[in-house]
């Protein structure tokens, strides 16, 4: 199964800026997955991501651990290094979308503008990052992109919570929402493992209820 499959069927992606991977990682890695969430964007706005990404494979090897806020071919060769297996960009590349293309990772760009999808066309790519999401026109946006662009399969992250999740996961044109609602800062620094399981499972229940009845 390809990597966007994957990211597809799990539904949400979990975006996560660990401020201390060596404490946090490896549980966080149990609690996501006890919330059936085997999945995270480990995000470079913190430094230690590469170890972040290590760690949580380590505790969860059956879990999905991608590279987000990517700015370099330094960050991808890290995130490489450590077992990352797809990475996102806050806006469109063509330099590290080829570079990835070239070290054949997933790469999810940020893309919210029509030269930003026609740019995705060109490289083949097959899922975006539209990011900043309910910033950028939310879901009334991607709906009217997809009309040019039907190819693409849309990740919004930027403002997703569990109260917008079902509209957003009930349009074909979403592969999986991206959010930090189930590991925001107070989650993760306070250690309230159980509280991020639970946040998961809603979200589960969310993405099965939402594809389940249209």
């Amino acid at each position: 199964m390809d990597i966007n499959t994957r990211v597809e069927q799990i539904g949400v992606v979990p975006v996560i800026k660990l401020n201390n991977p060596e404490r946090d990682a490896a549980p966080l890695a149990k609690a996501l997955c006890a919330g059936g969430v085997p999945i995270a964007e480990v995000t470079f706005r913190a430094a230690g991501a590469d170890t972040a990404i290590k760690l949580m494979k380590e505790a969860c090897p059956e879990m999905l651990c991608g590279a987000g806020t990517v700015m370099t071919t330094e960050h991808i060769d890290k995130a490489i290094a450590a077992g990352a297996e797809f990475i996102v960009t806050p806006g469109f590349d063509p330099e590290l979308v080829a570079y990835c293309q070239e070290k054949g990772i997933a790469i999810y760009p940020g893309c919210t503008t029509p030269t930003d999808y026609h740019a995705a066309y060109k490289f083949g790519l097959k899922v975006l990052k539209f990011f900043p999401a309910e910033q950028s026109g939310g879901l009334a946006k991607i709906k009217a992109m997809s009309a040019p662009f039907p190819m693409f399969k849309v990740m919004p992250t930027g403002g997703i919570s569990l109260k917008n999740l079902k509209d957003y996961i009930k349009c074909p044109v979403i592969c999986a929402c991206g959010g930090s609602y189930m590991v925001t800062a107070d989650l993760i620094d306070n250690g309230k493992w159980d509280e991020i399981t639970a946040l998961c499972r809603q979200s589960v229940e969310i993405v099965k209820e939402a594809r389940n009845n249209g």
